[in-house]
């Protein structure tokens, strides 16, 4: 049950900056929470092949999921 709030939490804090990513033509789903607290997502559409794509990760996508779950490690695209 845990795994599974902290799953709802990961998504909701992708739906806070998923209308950034879609401004701008692009798209974030997620994929998965590791047993190691890493959360995997696929960057899609004008993001996937974005030269800004890390930053935007690494800047945006993990600082707002770390807010919202601060148990996860890290965010990595896949």
């Amino acid at each position: 049950m845990q795994k599974e709030n902290l799953i709802r939490n990961i998504e909701e804090a992708l739906a806070t900056i998923r209308p950034f990513l879609n401004a701008d033509g692009g798209d974030i789903s997620f994929v998965e929470l590791t047993d190691d607290m890493v959360v995997k997502v696929k960057l899609e559409g004008a993001c996937h092949f974005c030269p800004l794509s890390l930053q935007t990760l690494k800047g945006g996508v993990e600082t707002a999921i770390k807010q919202s779950v601060p148990e996860v490690i890290e965010v990595i695209a896949v």
